[in-house]
């Protein structure tokens, strides 16, 4: 069925474990009967906590069948102590495979304030069939850009005493998420802070050039492209690895999720493959369907457009050991965005993707976005 994780997918079937003996004997058989089935998954409210399940005509129409903008709605205290106060809104998104219903049914969660100014939170997971939706308009998934801020923000807003103020934070593919976000729809949102983000720059997709190399397996040398690494540098997964491993489960996964946002739909109804699955070699014309979502060239073309509306909005940090080898790309799209005057922030850390998480790293991110809020207040 239509989950993220086949193997989670309600409706979807699967056996009870069973004890087996494995022996010389080839020829042996051994029977599964899939006769389980995964449950819908429900979600539980609680005073701080809401269940929002806004539906979407846009995403119904391009997916052909009912689908809904959900996410879990985390209150602050104030918003029972002062009734009549409104709130700003701050959405985040998780990183891949994160789910808003770790929230459900647990009274201890509440929306926190970030600096010092109270808040609704909305944690937005993203999860969708194809693996992450990125809230980003897709061939393959549908528009999620519009359904969030054309269906998804209106019921909100509608539903809860928001003040309009409305501002973005996430991690990895959240980072990314919410960089597209502010510089696709500068207008809707007051601010973002982009932590760790997936690729940002396609001449580094975690080290490969996809515009000049030819091969995502194998450097010009011979030797294998990593995928994932301890410190940056110690190699535990290559792209080959990835790639292939994901070709078995045909979607869902992270590297697939990729191909279903910024691919082109093949004939075959799927998304065009980046590369070939056996031998790594890069279809050039797939890469000119995905230039759309290098997030570093759209602002380079745009920026004259965007300036006004854009300038100073964006943070963006990062560990300098990242895992997934993503502070590359940050440091050429900081580059570029110095040379445009763009006065984004970014800044490096010591740490991987997962250690650079300090009371300091997040002191630093939630500041700018204060700040912001304080500038959306003023009108600037």
């Amino acid at each position: 069925m239509g989950g993220r994780a086949i193997a989670e997918s309600p409706g979807n079937v699967y056996s009870l474990p069973q004890k087996v003996k494995l022996t010389k004997e080839a020829g042996a058989a051994f029977s599964l009967n899939c006769d389980q089935v995964v449950p819908k998954q429900g979600f539980t409210d609680t005073k701080f906590v809401k269940e929002l399940k806004a539906p979407s005509r846009l995403l119904s129409k391009s997916q052909g069948r009912e689908m809904t903008v959900d996410a879990a709605v985390l209150l602050p205290h104030e918003y029972y102590t002062q009734p009549e106060r409104q709130f700003p809104v701050m959405f985040i998104v998780s990183g891949y495979g994160g789910d808003y219903h770790r929230y459900s049914g647990d009274s201890t969660f509440y929306s926190r304030p970030f600096d010092s100014v109270a808040c609704i939170t909305v944690f937005l997971d993203g999860n969708c069939a194809g693996g992450h939706s990125v809230y980003a308009n897709s061939d393959n998934n549908g528009p999620w850009g519009d359904a969030l801020t054309t269906e998804f923000i209106p019921q909100l807003e509608k539903t809860y005493r928001c003040n309009g103020a409305r501002l973005l934070r996430g991690h990895s593919s959240g980072g990314w998420t919410v960089l597209w976000l502010q510089t696709h729809y500068p207008d809707v949102f007051a601010g973002c802070w982009s932590s760790s983000p997936d690729p940002v720059d396609f001449r580094n997709f975690q080290r490969v050039n996809l515009y000049e190399e030819d091969n995502i397996y194998y450097k010009k040398d011979g030797a294998s492209n990593s995928v994932a690494t301890i410190a940056g540098y110690f190699p535990v997964a290559s792209m080959k690895q990835c790639y292939q491993q994901e070709f078995v489960l045909y979607r869902g996964e992270q590297m697939h999720s990729f191909n279903q946002v910024f691919s082109a739909k093949g004939a075959d109804g799927q998304p065009v493959p980046v590369c070939d699955p056996v031998t790594g070699a890069i279809d050039k014309s797939c890469v000119e369907h995905w230039k759309t979502y290098d997030i570093c060239a759209y602002l380079r073309s745009n920026w004259p457009a965007l300036e006004k509306v854009l300038q100073g909005k964006i943070r963006v940090s990062v560990g300098n050991q990242d895992n997934f080898l993503l502070n590359y790309a940050v440091h050429m799209l900081d580059d570029e965005m110095k040379k445009l005057d763009t006065r984004f922030v970014f800044q490096y850390y010591p740490g991987d993707h997962f250690t650079l998480n300090t009371p300091e790293y997040q002191t630093a991110g939630t500041g700018f976005l204060a700040e912001r809020y304080a500038r959306w207040k003023t009108g600037h």
